[in-house]
């Protein structure tokens, strides 16, 4: 990410206007992420005139830490995905408390967090949409898997995911754009440890180019994605939404941050205020206000937008804007094994994966389940931190540890509930004088039995494949990876924000569309998902613009 910082005496209290007349748009979008990158690129297609504000910038070639020999390093830092850790220019304080606090993973850039992600590329199953009916729990969500069928398949092919055709639990898909990364030969040992225990287990999709595609060329295997990819393999927004959605038009304003959304007499959204990058305030005016800030920046950006009509913050009548945050129930189970695992060959984000214990198992005591997604293993450096301390023994443990080690990624449903929530910090201020925001997050016993229950499973898995040893990283802090229910989407304008169409209830021209709009979060990684909505929410913001 670009290192700039705010200019001197750029803080605001928010009591002063814009310093010029506004800009004006057809629709305005906040928010540079996976989601509205689809937005903006549906939209802009259409020939509205789209304006984007992104808080962030997009990331030069020579900042990605895989360009670079110290590329760990930089990872640690300036690539943090935590922003309480990584202090950018264009982060702002974000303090995770409750029983288990979430290590919230988030970038502020041209891509959002999808810049660090691991190419995971899950679609939901049918029962995460109406887990309330089958297993009681969480809500349902006002939509079907198959409302979101037609815009997994344009997202599947405008982003070019690898994976196999014929998976068994994934009904309704056709063939993939690209067959899938080769799996190595740690992805044969997982194999053999499926097989032995008769568990299910399919390749991993991941947006990731086996193969050229749309002038972007293949994976060349350097490995570990998330500290970047050089080529362009790496599905971003920044490669495949946001080229096509500039050519045909769309504006994108970059070290933009938006103070709030503003609303006229009657509770239309009007556009936003904002600082931009040389920390002058100024005002866009659209007919059509979308928020895609993520399940933090969202409700954030929400509940900063107070006025008379809305006290309690923007599209909050129901109280629910920043409440039932769900990061899922996420740990690693790590096996050793006697055999190098090539750890740094190939694709981080998995070689195969198993939906085994996805649905309710009545045997259980607890209900929903978790995906298993047995990966090659870490990094060195980060291998050698959780495995080598300092002294004596340190070569001898690190040598024992490094590339002999693998992943099994656990995934687990995590239930909307009120108290897991995201509030404004009014005492730790952004350099504009901004709140930041604090979570507030503790597993519930459905969450904790649950995810004891895919620790043992995972460490049966590595020991099935050939491991000698297993360590886990546990729950002490939770992997905030995946950032969702935040604005949830419900057709009862009493206990959700949004409607079927992302819509605000309280707001007839103002669209959520992000992982802060799940009802529920399933057990995989978010990223198609978010999008195919942001798809679908796009073809209704253009449905509802061209009646007018």
């Amino acid at each position: 990410m670009t290192d700039t910082t705010a200019p001197a005496g750029s803080a605001s209290t928010g009591a002063e206007g814009p310093d010029e007349g506004p800009d004006v748009a057809d629709v305005l979008v906040i928010g540079a992420g996976a989601a509205f990158a689809a937005v903006v690129w549906s939209l802009a297609r259409r020939g509205l005139d789209v304006l984007c504000l992104e808080q962030g910038d997009w990331v030069p070639q020579d900042q990605i830490p895989k360009n670079h020999a110290d590329w760990e390093v930089r990872g640690r830092h300036y690539w943090n995905p935590s922003p309480g850790k990584r202090r950018g220019a264009a982060d702002y304080p974000v303090t995770n408390l409750g029983e288990n606090p979430v290590d919230v993973y988030m970038y502020s850039a041209v891509g959002g967090s999808a810049i660090g992600y691991g190419a995971h590329f899950w679609r939901f199953e049918p029962s995460d949409f109406k887990a309330r009916t089958l297993d009681g729990f969480g809500v349902d969500w006002p939509i079907a898997y198959e409302d979101l069928i037609p815009y997994y398949e344009i997202n599947e092919k405008m982003m070019g995911m690898s994976g196999s055709s014929g998976d068994p639990v994934q009904p309704g898909r056709p063939e993939v754009p690209l067959p899938p990364i080769p799996i190595g030969r740690q992805g044969d040992r997982w194999i053999d440890g499926f097989d032995k225990l008769g568990w299910y287990w399919w390749t991993q999709s991941q947006a990731l180019l086996s193969e050229d595609y749309k002038g972007r060329p293949a994976c060349v295997n350097r490995g570990f994605c998330s500290f970047g990819c050089p080529s362009g393999a790496l599905a971003l927004p920044s490669n495949t939404y946001w080229p096509e959605a500039l050519e045909a038009g769309a504006r994108l304003r970059t070290n933009a941050r938006v103070r709030e959304v503003t609303v006229d007499e009657d509770g239309n959204a009007t556009g936003a205020i904002y600082y931009d990058a040389e920390g002058r305030l100024r005002e866009v005016r659209a007919k059509t206000v979308v928020i895609s800030g993520n399940g933090i920046g969202t409700p954030r950006l929400l509940l900063m937008s107070k006025s008379p009509r809305f006290p309690n913050g923007l599209a909050n009548s129901s109280g629910q804007v920043g409440r039932n945050f769900m990061p899922h129930v996420q740990t690693m189970v790590i096996g050793h094994f006697e055999e190098p695992t090539d750890a740094d060959h190939g694709a981080w984000g998995g070689t195969v994966s198993s939906r085994h214990f996805y649905e309710t198992d009545p045997d259980n005591d607890y209900v929903r389940g978790f995906t298993m997604v047995a990966m090659r293993g870490y990094s060195p450096l980060n291998t050698a931190l959780a495995t080598a301390p300092w002294g004596e023994g340190h070569h001898e443990a690190l040598e024992h540890h490094v590339n002999h080690e693998a992943t099994i990624w656990v995934c687990g449903d995590d239930a909307p509930e009120e108290h897991n929530r995201v509030e404004l910090d009014e005492v730790n201020l952004d350099d504009f004088g901004l709140p930041g925001v604090t979570t507030y997050y503790t597993l519930s016993e459905n969450s904790k039995r649950l995810g004891a229950d895919g620790v043992r499973k995972a460490t049966e898995l590595a020991y099935a494949a050939g491991a000698d040893s297993v360590r886990t990283t546990g729950f002490d802090s939770i992997l905030g990876w995946h950032l969702l229910g935040t604005a949830r989407m419900g057709d009862d304008p009493t206990n959700s924000v949004v409607d079927a169409n992302n819509r605000a209830h309280d707001v007839p021209n103002l669209y959520v569309v992000d992982g802060s709009s799940f009802s529920t979060g399933g057990a995989v990684n978010p990223t198609h998902t978010i999008q195919a909505l942001a798809l679908r929410a796009a073809d209704k913001i253009w449905e509802c613009l061209d009646a007018r």
